[in-house]
Formats: structure tokens, sequence, C-alpha cells
């Protein structure tokens, strides 16, 4: 059995609401256990004895059929969720910047935003793994920094979410034993 987090891209904005207790209880029909959802964005944990990419499909198409809408999810395994946090060189906390993560599913993607966000006046990144780049925003500047207006382009929504690294932290912390 493997620990897997679940990171799901645009719920609960853009006019795509569910409720973690129905997204719970969609997720029982799949061959996973101990699901829990954290915060209202669409993270999840859980262990199952499926391949990652597997996961990605299964919970994609119990989103698409339990919630009508067409679904994306990321899927990291413990130990690549712990390498990725640990390789952050932001703050978890700070007063004056937001630490945030793109998560990917397809590395290419994450290789182009990588290459455009870092010809962006002002934009810092540090990529991570494979499927994370990193880069802080200035607080209550998130949503009109460079990267995250790149980042949100409709091109990148089948692949990619964003994470706050405080997001990160909890869902490690609820994959404890």
């Amino acid at each position: 059995m493997t620990k897997y987090a679940v990171f799901l891209r645009g719920i609960n904005v853009g006019g795509i609401n569910i409720k973690m207790a129905d997204l719970r209880t969609a997720l029982q029909k799949l061959p996973l256990t101990g699901a829990k959802t954290l915060l209202a964005s669409g993270n999840i944990v859980c262990t199952a004895k499926v391949p990652a990419a597997e996961l990605k499909s299964l919970v994609e198409g119990c989103l698409r059929e339990n919630f009508g809408y067409d679904a994306w999810v990321v899927v990291l395994d413990q130990e690549r969720l712990d390498a990725v946090i640990e390789a952050c060189p932001y703050p978890a906390d700070s007063k004056e910047q937001h630490s945030y993560v793109t998560l990917s599913s397809d590395p290419a993607i994450l290789d182009e935003l990588e290459t455009l966000g870092g010809g962006l006046a002002g934009v810092e990144l540090a990529r991570l793994s494979p499927e994370a780049l990193a880069w802080p925003a200035p607080a209550g500047g998130t949503l009109d920094s460079p990267f995250s207006k790149l980042s949100a382009k409709a091109k990148y929504k089948s692949t990619t979410t964003t994470r706050n690294l405080r997001t990160l932290l909890k869902c490690r912390d609820a994959m404890a034993p």
C-alpha cells in the first residue's frame, strides 16, 4: 500500500462547487482506503495499492461521473511530496510573501512554464522536481503576480494545479502514521 496526496484542479472556484463530504462519499467507490480531505480546495490524502498514474485516472473518472465536470488531478506519493517540500527554498510562513508550488502531471508543461516564467520581470522560480515548480508572491498580490497570471492560462488547466506551501505541509502531516 502506498500513501498518496491527490490535488484536484479548480474546485470550489469558477462555479465548480463540491462539498468535501460528498467528495469523500464518491471516493469510497474507488480502490483506496483512509481517504481524508483537507481544506476546501481539493486536497485528498489516501492509501492505495495502484500506481500513481492509475489512481490519477480513477479519481478523474470518479469526479467526472459524480460531479459532472472536466476533472484533472495531480497525484504524488508520500516520498515525492516529502522531497518537493524539502526542496522548496522559500519559507512556509512569511508576512511579506506567500510560497507557492505549481504541480504538474506533465513535466514538459512545467518545463514550458519554467522557461516562460523565468523570462518575466520580477519572477523568481525554483524547480523542485520534474512535477513541481516553486515561486514566491507578495502577500496580498498573488493573483496579480506575473507567474500566477501565466500559469492560470487555459492551456495549463488539464495538467497543473497550484498550492500554497502551507497546504502541502498540511497534506504531509495528514499522511503521518
